[in-house]
């Protein structure tokens, strides 16, 4: 499943420095059937150098802070599926919202470079549901066991989607990402969550899902129905990446027992349909 369809996807090519600015018109054709074929788009250059540096600068002054908190920052998931990956020991620096720490992070979401490819494939109306972090260290980065990511905040028309910016170079080594194409088609799979036993999981094994080598800059966007998950990081490299997950304004969370993960529902374009005076008020 993985052969065709890998290349098939489509990458967005600055030519210069200038046409990295503005997304052109003509490059945004396709983006949205690739993405319903394949359950992910791979853009590359969305960022220019400038503002990666100035993202990437802020990245490490919010890892410095949080090692000085001296809260629990370690994300590794507990469990089997994990611990067959890595052991039983690895480590992964991870908060939520980096927006909240970070002006240029708040910018960096509202970029009209991320959100015109955004709009390709959810439509005009975009509402961030939260962010996260991630530091995988060199040599001991934590792997995440294939899952979907839909039963940590499904929301009523399956619109939510991630968008990865990798701010280095991630591949195989550095514990970069691996995604099964077309597996979004499967729909919710039951215990796809990735900490829990699942035999339709079972059939889709890490090392056989297509790997994605991304260069910094790159978007990696997904739906959140995608089977993914990604290896340790063995490299001497350190794995910078911000996770972007958002929806469509026509679509909005399901409540419900156990679902209380943070959700900003702040709009970065268009309009939020299903805000109200209750909502708001969280």
């Amino acid at each position: 499943m993985s052969g065709d369809s890998a290349q098939s996807v489509l990458i967005i090519e600055a030519k210069s420095k200038e046409t990295s600015v503005a997304t052109a018109e003509h490059q945004l054709t396709g983006i949205k059937e690739q993405f319903e074929q394949d359950g992910y788009y791979h853009a590359s250059n969305v960022y220019p150098d400038e503002a990666l540096l100035r993202l990437e600068a802020d990245f490490d002054r919010i890892v410095e802070q949080l090692e000085n908190s001296g809260e629990g920052i370690n994300a590794r998931w507990d469990g089997a599926q994990t611990k067959e990956l890595d052991g039983g020991k690895s480590s992964i620096i991870h908060t939520h919202n980096v927006q909240r720490y970070s002006p240029r992070w708040l910018e960096a979401l509202q970029d009209e470079r991320f959100l015109d490819i955004v709009e390709q494939i959810i439509g005009p109306d975009i509402v961030l549901h939260h962010t996260k972090l991630f530091q995988k260290p060199p040599r001991e980065g934590a792997p995440f066991p294939m899952h979907q990511d839909w039963s940590y905040f499904p929301t009523q028309k399956d619109t939510m989607i991630a968008g990865i910016i990798f701010l280095t170079d991630a591949d195989v080594e550095s514990g970069g990402l691996r995604v099964y194409p077309g597996s979004h088609k499967l729909g919710r799979v039951a215990d796809s969550s990735g900490r829990v036993p699942s035999r339709v999981l079972e059939q889709y094994p890490l090392e056989n899902a297509e790997a994605v080598n991304a260069r910094r800059g790159d978007v990696f966007f997904f739906s959140y129905l995608t089977l993914h998950g990604s290896t340790p990081n063995r490299s001497d490299r350190y794995r910078k990446t911000v996770l972007a997950q958002v929806h469509s304004g026509s679509d909005c969370v399901v409540s419900g027992d156990g679902l209380n993960h943070v959700n900003e529902s702040l709009v970065l374009r268009g309009w939020n349909h299903h805000m109200t005076r209750e909502r708001a008020a969280v």
